[in-house]
């Protein structure tokens, strides 16, 4: 029987209603290591500058040298934004911060 439990279902900001199932490991380190580096106000931080300080938080076994960082960190952002977790600050390039409410 499969381990349920090492995938977790994640929604993106651009495809309401669309779940996709993703390595809960990877998911929750990049989450636990992208929400203390972001901003509480907007404009927030860009995408790039968020990356390089959340580098150094990320455990070495799960994100060798940084490898797939840039893909699960979109993954995460898209996650959170669409629980109302994480807003963009207006104009370009995206900007990144951590909203004031937060879906149920």
């Amino acid at each position: 029987m499969p381990d349920t439990d090492a995938k977790i279902a994640i929604e993106s900001v651009t495809s309401p209603g669309t779940t996709q199932r993703v390595d809960r490991a990877k998911y929750t380190a990049m989450r636990d290591a992208l929400l203390p580096v972001l901003p509480t106000t907007a404009p927030g931080m860009t995408v790039a500058e968020a990356k390089k300080a959340l580098l150094p938080r990320l455990p070495d076994d799960l994100f060798p040298g940084g490898d797939k960082a840039g893909w699960w960190l979109k993954a995460v952002q898209l996650d959170l934004e669409a629980k109302g977790v994480l807003a963009r600050g207006p104009g370009k390039p995206v900007r990144l911060y951590k909203a004031s409410r937060r879906r149920a």
